[in-house]
């Protein structure tokens, strides 16, 4: 017998099961953010080579080498292995790489002593936790838009976007107390060089092994089991959420596409993906993770004394806007937010970057980046992530998707590499290039976009069928 109501408790319960997959991807790739001044003074100590600013550069984003290596296999993964499974790989990923970056001396490695061989490993284990990320990044939001209801699916998305930025203030909040709880220690900063940093990456590790255990007890998404011919198993998920007659009704949609299961990545023209791509393109080279990722090292270029706690009041600001797009995005519609966004970034890009030429009170670059930040929150945060998971039809959604994220992952590297170097060289330049490029991501949605608002994952496949 299926359900012949819906029962909002079983879907709240699974969704917030998902995106706690959202929590740990801001966890790992912020955690760095505090960690990695002690981690710089700790392999600076190496006796066996020089620990050069570029090694650093590198270790600081090598995770994102994992991001890249996930979002790539991770439709694969979601296509042989199920999204659930593949869910639950990430967590044990998320876990060994917490474990392994917080003692990467395990078993071959004296412990406390820098050597170019415990680099090695600690990048491994940094990397292990990226792979973990890209694998979340693609299968989270595309675990909760195949199990949600079209009218309310951009805002459950949504949460996922919210649950990130929510992990990145926890982990900033937690780097404060972490350097905090040692702060009257007059060895403060021989201990944060020392034990502080390994702290930080270990404190993962709690989150990770909740999302592992808990991921057990979801369900299989439906579009995921009837594309597998497990028909009955779906119609079982689908009544729980919808109600046997919705249900019903679902399943039909979702079977007459199944019949192209087998079609190519093209099937439906070259826009579609290049549209998905370029959403996580721009979402990156807008320039969102170089302030994300150096918070701290840019407050206190703009003379801010406590660095650390403007990063938490950033997060705090951070998490506040992304509830605007949570509890408008199905009112609004997903483009607005996005082009509002994108104009909001650049003024508040060009604002940081006028800071730099002419002379203005601190206060003035210190809002402007809060503005910014917050612009992105609204916009290009979570509505890239709706975009990505309910853009493509169900016959290439997997392969599409990763490739979508595979994409973001890339520039997310790029930028977070070639920030530091262009920072130094020019404030001005990097704020204003970053400025200039959401003025082009604005015109890029407003000309290209299609709005997706309250249509049902059915029903892109009719739609890119017509384009």
């Amino acid at each position: 017998m299926y359900r012949q109501k819906a029962n909002p408790l079983y879907l709240f319960s699974i969704v917030l099961v998902a995106v706690i997959g959202g929590l740990l991807f801001g966890y790992d790739t912020a955690v760095i953010s505090g960690a990695e001044k002690g981690l710089q003074a700790f392999f600076k100590g190496a006796s066996d080579f020089n620990y050069t600013d570029g090694l650093h550069g590198f270790t600081s984003s090598s995770a994102l080498i994992g991001c890249i290596i996930g979002a790539f296999i991770s439709g694969i993964l979601a296509s042989s292995l199920g999204r659930k499974k593949t869910l639950f790989v990430a967590g044990i990923l998320f876990l060994l790489s917490a474990l392994g970056s917080y003692f990467p001396e395990f078993i071959f490695f004296q412990k406390g002593v820098p050597t170019k061989g415990l680099l090695i490993a600690f990048n491994g284990y940094r990397i292990l936790g990226g792979i973990g990320v890209g694998l979340a990044s693609a299968l989270c939001p595309m675990y909760i838009a195949e199990v949600a209801p079209a009218s309310k699916r951009g805002k459950l998305v949504s949460w996922n976007q919210f649950a990130i930025i929510f992990g990145q203030l926890v982990v900033y909040f937690v780097n404060y107390l972490i350097i905090r709880s040692h702060a009257s220690d007059p060895a403060v900063v021989e201990w944060t060089n020392s034990i502080g940093w390994r702290v930080m990456f270990l404190s993962e590790a709690v989150p990770a092994g909740l999302f592992a255990l808990l991921i057990l007890f979801v369900p299989e998404t439906p579009r995921f089991l009837a594309l597998n011919g497990r028909d009955d198993e779906a119609m079982t998920v689908l009544s729980n959420i919808n109600g046997e007659a919705k249900a019903r009704e679902i399943l039909s949609e979702i079977k007459e596409t199944a019949v192209e299961k087998k079609e190519k990545l093209m099937a439906y023209g070259f826009m579609v993906v290049f549209i998905g791509c370029m959403l996580s393109v721009f979402q990156q080279i807008i320039g969102i993770n170089a302030v994300l990722y150096f918070a701290p090292r840019i407050f206190e270029s703009m003379g801010v004394s406590n660095n650390m706690l403007f990063t938490v009041i950033m997060g705090v600001i951070n998490i506040s806007f992304t509830l605007v797009a949570v509890f408008t995005v199905e009112k609004l519609g997903r483009k607005p937010l996005l082009i509002s966004g994108s104009l909001g970034m650049a003024l508040g890009a060009l604002g940081v970057a006028l800071s730099n030429v002419v002379s203005l009170p601190a206060l003035v670059p210190v809002i402007s980046i809060m503005v910014y930040s917050a612009c992105f929150m609204f916009s290009w945060g979570p509505i890239c992530w709706v975009y990505i998971s309910e853009l493509f039809p169900n016959t290439i959604r997997s392969e599409a998707t990763a490739i979508a994220v595979a994409f973001q992952w890339i520039f997310n590297f790029l930028v977070s590499s070639t920030f530091v170097p262009m920072y130094n060289w020019s404030h001005f330049f990097a704020y204003a290039l970053y400025g200039v490029i959401c003025l082009i991501a604005a015109v890029f949605v407003w000309k290209l976009v299609p709005e997706t608002k309250g249509k049902t994952l059915e029903d892109m496949t009719a739609l890119w069928r017509k384009k």
